[in-house]
């Protein structure tokens, strides 16, 4: 592993501008949780197939806390990554692994589990002593990219990757993003984020404690190169990033109009517009939908969604736009049909009352161009089960 992995900032000779942070002052429309009987019966419908339909959990035994999933399908392989605690069973960054588990997808209890950093590690030169939310993405045909966020014991927060070999299952070496605004290139990380927007006059949201980036990758096609889409967050502020490559992530916008925003940011790019749902602070009712036109450099009014403020996901089912999110708690989860013409007219498919906590939903395809849904239970479980949208729609 090589000795220097980080970088040192491109100081910004001003002082980042802080926004504030207020509830939203006008939206196109409000969807409030107070939903139709046949949309509480689908979920009355939906949640009985995610019970039946279950795949298996993907913790390692001796886990004492599992939390925030991601997986992929690949050559008839599953891929589950996730964090969690082995020493004491609480959410504890000060206490916690990043990992990643495969299994052949018919043999699926066959499971290979794979520690990539824990607190205590050295990396670089650098001492771990904080880790948190682990995703993975795929970079090619024979290559995903396992990332994290971890803490050095300097304070500063970073956002690490390392590859891995999908056929010879084998890993990389462990490496730090890079995050660009227009020219300016830093490390990935708290400070890296924050003199990055500085030294290119852009303001911000306030920032706090870790770093992050949403693990739904969508794709544009622009001036001949592919361009993947995904959000970022620290605290209050959210915006949306994009990379060639996986590991530098460039800034592209952040919703332009006074707004409640905090932590995870989900996002979709369509053609030339991307789709955008974030949870607010803790005390706000709503989430909010909204959508930046990528040519005119222009956000949507925003479309306020009765929300727990959970983390929220998109997925393109048969040629159309879904988002689920938890619209009371953590016990159920919304589907919402997105109007990708007038996000005012988007509609509540169901309403999920999972019966359990059923938290941090990630949707993706898994067999026959049909769904899964990885999910987190009482941060005990990371769990998978499978799912037809089309019986609900």
């Amino acid at each position: 592993m090589p000795n220097k992995i980080f970088t040192n900032d491109v100081v910004a000779k001003k002082e980042l501008v802080i926004t504030e942070g207020k509830p939203i002052d006008k939206v196109a429309k409000t969807i409030t949780a107070d939903v139709s009987e046949e949309a509480v019966l689908k979920g009355d419908a939906f949640a009985k197939e995610i019970a039946e339909r279950f795949v298996s959990d993907f913790e390692k035994p001796g886990d004492k806390m599992a939390h925030v999933s991601t997986f992929i399908v690949i050559n008839n392989y599953v891929y589950m990554t996730y964090y969690a605690n082995t020493k004491e069973p609480s959410e504890d960054p000060k206490n916690q692994t990043a990992r990643l588990v495969y299994a052949p997808i018919d043999n699926i209890e066959n499971k290979k589990f794979i520690d990539l950093q824990t607190t205590g590690d050295v990396v670089g030169d650098k001492t771990i002593d904080m880790v948190y939310d682990t995703i993975l993405m795929q970079k090619d045909e024979n290559t995903i990219y396992i990332m994290w966020t971890a803490r050095i014991t300097e304070g500063n927060y970073y956002r690490f990757y390392c590859p891995f070999n999908t056929e010879s299952k084998t890993l990389g070496e462990i490496n730090v993003n890079k995050f660009k605004v227009n020219n300016t290139i830093n490390d990935f990380s708290f400070s890296g984020i924050k003199n990055a927007l500085a030294n290119e006059g852009i303001p911000c949201k306030k920032m706090y404690s870790d770093i992050g980036i949403m693990q739904k990758l969508s794709s544009r096609v622009e001036n001949g190169e592919t361009y993947y889409y995904s959000g970022t967050y620290s605290g209050d502020f959210t915006a949306i990033i994009k990379s060639k490559d996986l590991v530098t992530w460039e800034y592209v916008s952040q919703p332009d109009f006074i707004n409640d925003s905090k932590w995870e940011n989900a996002t979709y790019v369509l053609g030339d517009k991307v789709f955008y749902f974030v949870r607010q602070q803790d005390e706000n009712k709503s989430g909010f939908l909204t959508v930046y036109n990528i040519l005119e450099d222009r956000w949507d009014d925003p479309v306020e969604i009765y929300d727990c403020q959970s983390r929220s996901d998109f997925i393109i089912y048969k040629n159309e736009l879904y988002l689920f999110h938890a619209p009371i708690d953590r016990e159920h989860i919304g589907i919402i049909k997105i109007d990708t013409d007038d996000i005012s007219k988007s509609e509540v498919v169901l309403q999920a009352n999972m019966q359990y906590s059923c938290f941090y939903p990630f949707i993706q395809y898994y067999k026959d161009n049909e769904l899964a849904m990885s999910y987190t239970v009482a941060r005990k479980h990371i769990r998978l089960a499978e799912f037809k949208l089309s019986n609900f729609l």
